[in-house]
């Protein structure tokens, strides 16, 4: 059992911290923007809370984080109040947000000078994976920060790796965003083209994943895309700040994702059919206006 913190109770970081009380056996406190929510959340799992990040942070082993972007992530780990201010020396701070390499080397720099880790660990498997405790985590950091981590962050992972030393974890994530934006539209090419060929929808989807085609967007989404139906999962806002992130590396690095830029500007018009909180696979939405 750990000392562990929580800072972000959104639709991922209320059931995540929820497992590690529940599955992982650690003493928890959690800290967020609305203390409704961290007082609903101590009600539900029977943990602590906390008035501000540092206090959440101050003698625990780990502090783990899930919260929107960059600048969020910065006003919860830096400033008087932010939760560096409270880490013990030799403890590690683990951030599951979904952020740029740039923040998570820059916070793993402070860490280091102020004698704590730093693990940038994004997930992948949206809230159900969340709920289930099933989630890819993909860390960035030294060996010995993540030895120790990974256990705890076992409480609501089925897989997690280090793939390199800090900002591996958010790269990494960017490689997972870009591929799923490129399966999703040819998922919902697939099916309008099978609509319109008049073919049956789901016989077809029965037959090709059977075969090369099949994916998990496929296997899991293209029952409520043939629907019409978009109101759950990651929402297409979310997937377009992610893209936003992969864009600006690639301009750094020098990749070149032209299929990334063409899906981005497509969801951009699912927005504008009203989607922004529209599920990723809404993408057919665009097809059939």
């Amino acid at each position: 059992m750990a000392k562990v913190a929580f800072i972000g109770l959104g639709v991922m970081g209320f059931p995540m911290a929820g497992h590690l009380v529940k599955k992982g056996g650690h003493e928890v406190t959690v800290y967020n923007r609305t203390a409704a929510k961290a007082k609903e959340w101590a009600d539900k799992f029977g943990g602590k809370t906390a008035a501000t990040p540092k206090q959440a942070a101050e003698g625990q082993d780990f502090v783990m984080c899930c919260v929107g972007n960059d600048n969020d992530l910065r006003s919860v780990t830096i400033g008087p109040d932010g939760a560096f201010a409270g880490m013990a020396k030799g403890a590690t701070f683990v951030d599951h947000t979904t952020a740029s390499a740039e923040v998570a080397r820059e916070l793993d720099a402070a860490a280091t000078k102020a004698g704590f880790k730093f693990i940038d660990a994004p997930v992948s498997g949206g809230q159900a994976g969340a709920e289930n405790g099933v989630l890819t985590v993909m860390c960035g950091g030294t060996a010995d920060a993540y030895a120790g981590a990974e256990p705890v962050i076992a409480a609501y992972a089925r897989m997690c790796k280090l793939l390199g030393p800090a900002g591996s974890g958010q790269l990494t994530k960017m490689v997972n965003q870009i591929c799923i934006a490129g399966l999703v539209q040819g998922l919902s090419e697939g099916i309008h083209f099978a609509k319109k060929s008049g073919l049956d929808v789901p016989a077809v989807i029965e037959t090709i994943s059977k075969g090369a085609a099949q994916s998990w967007q496929m296997e899991n989404r293209y029952k409520t895309m043939n629907d019409g139906k978009y109101d759950f999962g990651f929402a297409v806002e979310w997937m377009r700040k992610d893209l936003s992130i992969c864009l600006s590396e690639a301009r750094r690095n020098g990749a070149h994702l032209p299929v990334t830029a063409l899906v981005d500007q497509f969801y951009s018009e699912v927005e504008k059919l009203g989607g922004k909180r529209w599920d990723t696979s809404s993408l057919l939405a665009r097809l059939e206006k």
